[in-house]
């Protein structure tokens, strides 16, 4: 700990060491090469969002047409088809986010190149 305080000097010599430092530390943490990759926590972060997608929409469809099902005493039919339409409302979720994850990055999912209408437009550019 400091004995009383600070000089003039010692305050300016304090601010000279702390501008020093953070001159330092940005030009060490400035490292803007363009898109980054996703880290493995986000990707299975993603994973799981779409994985639960699915599962809701399987359960939401179980759960209506279980309902329907002891409402009107049609045992299995209305459980069926609602687990069917569950299924495909989970699904088409599921590609809904993966469409918005491809249009955020700008590119194709994992290849890092532009989507594949991008790329049409591209070379249609050059004729």
């Amino acid at each position: 700990m400091a004995e009383g305080p600070l000089s003039d000097a010692e305050r300016a010599e304090d601010a000279a060491r702390l501008r020093d430092l953070e001159t330092r530390l940005s030009r060490l943490t400035k490292t803007d090469d363009g898109p980054k990759p996703m880290a493995s926590h986000d990707q299975a972060h993603l994973a799981w969002r779409m994985v639960i997608e699915l599962v809701a929409g399987l359960g939401i469809g179980f759960g209506v047409g279980f309902g329907l099902d002891k409402l009107f005493g049609t045992t299995p039919f209305l459980l069926v088809i609602f687990l069917f339409l569950g299924l495909a409302a989970g699904v088409k979720t599921m590609m809904r986010t993966a469409a918005e994850l491809q249009r955020k990055s700008g590119s194709a999912p994992g290849t890092g190149n532009p989507p594949a209408d991008l790329a049409d437009d591209d070379e249609d550019e050059r004729d």
